[in-house]
């Protein structure tokens, strides 16, 4: 079994001003997200900055490969948003070895 974890910081518009608008933007990419990849996903920090983000994705499969390439296409569909800037990606990966 293969765990993998990705962290992506992203900043939002200048026109997000408050929390509310901040959930507002940041909601829909992470439902996007499970809904493409079926993974678990969650804001997992700068809560309380209004344009910051951090997006946390996790995957479990059998195959390091498979973890990799879902991250990976996680990463660039975030990437691709236009109303996100992906400041920074960090992928971990966990198997049997560890």
């Amino acid at each position: 079994m293969f765990v993998g974890a990705l962290e992506l910081d992203v900043l939002l518009p200048g026109d997000v001003h408050s929390l509310k608008q901040k959930r507002a933007r940041v909601r829909p990419v992470l439902a996007e997200l499970r809904r493409k990849f079926e993974v678990a996903v969650s804001e997992a920090g700068h809560l309380e900055l209004h344009r910051r983000a951090l997006l946390g994705v996790a995957c479990v499969a059998a195959d390091s490969g498979h973890v990799t390439e879902v991250l990976d296409r996680c990463e660039r569909l975030v990437a691709a948003r236009p109303e996100l800037e992906l400041l920074s990606a960090r992928h971990r990966l966990l198997g049997p070895e560890d």
